[in-house]
């Protein structure tokens, strides 16, 4: 091969990694459905006329194809196009007075249609239907194996949000993942000229006249409309330039060097601007997404609605295809810097405020963060998106930072009452003749304290100025005044104030990093606990409870979880975090709706989800793979989970999949295993069968042919002889048959007990007459008892047992050999003995002599036959079946005696 051939060859990494997907991607599109999206630039360019073409087209070609949701135009040619397509009738949902018209999910599921059109992909549904938004509803058809047409514009297209905004002073609220729009199976640009889309609008065939004069004044300019065809074009270009690239990388022609592009993540309003352009950066460069939340002792202190636009970002930032990550640390630009050096990380994309160097950044040299982070990482490239400050926020680098909280009643009452102890103990050191220094240092003290007993920075500032004050006008001649005769003390109060504050900001700080290092120990502790408890655990019940304990240890709130049950849920486990018992409101068929949904889709559902939200509990489905072994349910309460608690959350339901998935293993194996052993007995069984069955046929069929071909002229006694000997020869098939019937079915559980109540005498004697006519040479002794023994049994089966413990001891034992059967009653059973004084069973032997295919060493059976070891085999399980349990033992002077007992019944009386 040539140096220049060798050179175009591909990453073989990269190309492991696309022939997975491309596998993958295979895999699932052939089990789900098609969607093709017709692509416009603006309203009323023809996307749903498109639609509607396609669809009849479909039509003559025999699709079923029927209209999930085409949005009223009230177009003229567009209502015509829609005449001859069969349509699923729209749901009705009343909203703040208003009934609205909404696709029928449900409806459509049930009429499975090969092809369905839902145009206005973007569209967000009234609250109550199944999913927040409709593209949601359209990836359930796809999963159902539905194809779809659908219509979306330029502008509903996540990651281009931001830039449609600035184009045209519009934000757009609907919006769909990006996603979406690229693992679309076909994308159809419905396109036509600006200038013609304007005549359009004038015409009136885009909206009516007083809407198209407004939308003509906003948004429909030429300008707008010019930028929005580039940035479809663009789009389209973008989608296409991916396949090839895929193609290419599968082709072994070429291949792009993959990039990491990591995203910070934040509580800023401003932060989805900063994680659009990320993504749309990691498209360019064809890479992959990373979004990290640098968890601080400063986010400690976020609010409910700082918490929920973190919440926010973060699905943003999923729905745009990135992976999520959260670090813990206090100097947020080395936490970013580390993750970056770790995982690979190529760029980095960032926000920045706007922010001056003021006084403090001249004073103390503070760099910002993208400073500081540019020092401690050199070789990152670093991309700063300009932004502006939320309005009540201030600072540079607050990453989830929350602005200042009104302190509690107890940490003000606190603070006073500290500073008055303080002035109380200054009094008395004044009193002592302490000199001033140890009276200032007192109230720096008081200024620590206040630092480590109360939360936030309030109180801190607070008691550094209280400590000034009450030292000038308790202490400072004059006293009990803020006058002061001598100036210098001014430079006093000021270096005082500042020491204070110094030392309590960071006694604060090294509060609070106690704190939440002990609260993510705790978190982290939890987890490795998971892990060690899921091993210890035995059975998926138990292993379900863990998962379920650590849950509520971590997160305190109630826990759900249901097992899956072959296709379905099984009934669910609960675990209450407090006292109160809430299952009543948890396993409502609605909670339960929205729990199936999530075992049949495999994704979350319910609260803080855009599917089904008004669920009280969120659920996740515990799965490894595309597998489900269950749905849990935690009761949120209303709250959010935070991002490193969801992080949590997620691990230990993996783990508990993992150990499920274990357990299936293991129970897969111990089936495997058991099938290979009854293959190898069903191969065992064929091959002494077959060798073993020789001799007696052999016999029946010579013996046959003699009397057959000559049987005239032989002697009465000879041709008795020949009956008798194929008689026995049938009578010892016939058995052997019979056993090897009983143990077919005992191997595959087919084995019912027709329990009766027998008299033991009774069966006793039906045996021997099954056997009689191969005692001959032996004697048959039964001892009787004067008590009557009645007992439950398939008599049927227990016949078997004794006529294969009777014809054992004749074939074993000598003529002369005398067999004895007896029964009696001990306790609760009743004993049955079969023994005889042939040779007797060795004690090597007897350990094994039930097992099956076991044959004893020593002399042969008197009747010649080769025995196959089933018959005590099917004797033991047969007695075993019954509840009783069979031995072999030594009968004394010499011989053999097996002894089986049964269940008795007691005879009731009846005067």
């Amino acid at each position: 091969m040539s140096r220049a051939a060798s050179d175009v060859r591909a990453n073989p990494d990269l190309l492991l990694r696309a022939l997975e997907q491309d596998a993958h991607t295979q895999e699932y599109r052939e089990r789900r459905g098609h969607l093709k999206i017709f692509f416009g630039y603006a309203a009323g360019v023809g996307k749903t006329y498109a639609m509607l073409q396609a669809a009849h087209a479909a039509k003559r070609r025999g699709v079923d194809v029927v209209a999930g949701y085409i949005e009223p135009h009230e177009r003229p040619e567009t209502a015509r196009l829609s005449r001859g397509i069969e349509c699923i009738p729209h749901m009705s949902i009343e909203h703040n007075g208003i009934e609205l018209a909404e696709f029928d999910l449900d409806a459509a599921l049930a009429r499975a249609p090969r092809l369905i059109l839902v145009d206005e992909l973007a569209h967000t549904n009234a609250p109550g239907c199944r999913h927040e938004k409709r593209y949601q509803d359209v990836e359930e058809l796809l999963r159902a194996g539905i194809d779809v047409y659908t219509t979306v514009n330029v502008q509903h297209i996540e990651s281009l949000n931001d830039m449609v905004a600035s184009i045209t002073g519009v934000v757009v609220r609907e919006r769909i993942p990006d996603r979406v729009f690229d693992d679309a199976d076909q994308v159809e640009l419905v396109d036509i000229e600006p200038e013609d889309l304007l005549e359009r609008l004038k015409a009136g065939l885009v909206y009516r006249a007083a809407q198209a004069d407004r939308a003509q004044r906003n948004f429909f300019s030429i300008e707008n409309l010019t930028a929005l065809r580039e940035i479809a074009l663009r789009r389209c270009a973008d989608r296409t330039g991916r396949l090839a690239d895929a193609a290419r990388v599968l082709g072994n022609r070429d291949y792009y060097t993959s990039e990491r592009i990591l995203v910070c993540l934040s509580p800023a309003p401003t932060n989805p601007r900063i994680v659009r352009a990320a993504a749309r950066l990691s498209k360019a460069f064809h890479g992959e997404l990373v979004a990290l939340f640098v968890e601080s002792p400063r986010t400690q202190t976020m609010d409910e609605d700082e918490r929920a636009r973190l919440s926010s970002n973060s699905a943003l930032a999923e729905q745009l295809g990135a992976q999520v990550e959260t670090v813990y640390g206090d100097d947020i630009a080395f936490q970013i810097a580390e993750f970056a050096r770790l995982s690979g990380i190529s760029k980095i994309v960032m926000g920045r405020t706007g922010e001056a160097h003021g006084l403090h950044h001249a004073l103390f040299g503070r760099k910002s963060l993208v400073e500081r982070l540019i020092a401690i990482a050199p070789n990152l490239d670093i991309y700063i998106i300009p932004d502006q400050p939320a309005p009540a926020r201030r600072g540079h680098d607050r990453q989830a930072a929350s602005g200042p909280h009104l302190p509690s009643r107890r940490d003000m009452l606190l603070t006073l009452g500290l500073s008055a102890i303080a002035t109380a103990v200054g009094t008395a050191f004044r009193g002592l003749g302490f000199a001033d220094s140890s009276i200032i240092s007192l109230y720096i003290l008081t200024a620590l304290l206040t630092a480590v007993t109360t939360a936030g920075r309030v109180c801190t500032i607070v008691s550094s100025i209280l400590s000034v004050v009450l030292y000038n006008f308790c202490f400072v001649t004059p006293l009990f005044s803020f006058d002061s005769y001598d100036r210098s003390y001014l430079v006093t109060f000021a270096i005082m104030f500042a020491t204070a504050m110094v030392a309590a900001e960071l006694t604060a700080r090294l509060t609070d990093n106690a704190r939440a290092s002990a609260k993510n120990a705790f978190r982290t502790r939890v987890l490795l606990e998971t892990n060690q408890l899921l091993q210890r655990a035995q059975g998926p019940q138990a292993r379900a409870r863990v998962a379920m304990s650590q849950l509520v240890k971590l997160l305190r709130l109630d826990v759900v979880f249901y097992p899956a049950d072959g296709d379905l849920l099984g009934e669910p486990l609960y675990e209450s975090a407090g006292a109160e018992d809430h299952r009543t409101s948890l396993f409502t068929e609605y909670e339960r709706a929205v729990a199936t949904w999530t075992f049949n889709n495999n994704k979350h559902a319910g609260a803080s989800t855009h599917t089904l939200p008004e669920a009280q509990c969120l659920y996740l489905a515990v799965r490894a793979g595309n597998e489900v072994f269950g749905v849990v349910g935690i009761d949120l309460k209303g709250r959010v989970l935070e991002a490193f608690e969801h992080s949590i959350v997620l691990s230990i339901v993996g783990e508990c999949a993992l150990a499920l998935e274990s357990d299936k293993a293991a129970r897969e194996r111990e089936e495997a295993a058991v099938l290979a052993k009854n293959e190898q007995l069903r191969a065992n069984l064929l091959r002494s069968i077959g060798h073993d069955l020789r001799t007696p046929l052999t016999a029946i069929s010579g013996s046959a042919a003699v009397l057959r071909d000559g049987g005239e002229k032989l002697e009465d006694a000879k041709r008795l002889e020949l009956a008798d000997a194929i008689y026995n020869d049938s009578l010892w098939l016939i058995d052997t048959v019979e056993n090897l019937l009983a143990i077919t079915r005992i191997e595959d559980g087919d084995m019912q007990l027709n329990l009766t109540s027998e008299l033991m005498d009774e069966v006793i004697a039906a045996a021997l007459s099954h056997v009689a006519r191969e005692s001959h040479g032996h004697r048959v002794t039964i001892t009787h008892t004067d008590e009557i023994l009645l007992v439950k049994i398939d008599v049927h089966l227990i016949m078997q047992v004794l006529t294969n413990l009777i014809t054992n001891a004749f074939k074993y034992t000598p003529k002369g050999s005398t067999v004895t059967i007896g029964a009696r009653r001990e306790g609760s059973s009743v004993v049955v003995e079969v023994a005889d004084d042939g040779p007797g069973v060795s004690d090597r032997d007897k350990p094994r002599v039930f097992d099956r295919f076991f044959i004893a060493e020593g002399p042969r059976p008197v009747d010649s036959h080769r025995s196959f070891g089933l018959g005590l085999s099917l004797c033991r399980s047969i007695i075993e079946a019954h509840g009783g349990i069979i031995e072999v033992a030594d009968n004394k002077p010499h011989g053999a005696v097996f002894r089986f007992t049964l269940p008795a019944e007691e005879i009731e009386i009846h005067e």
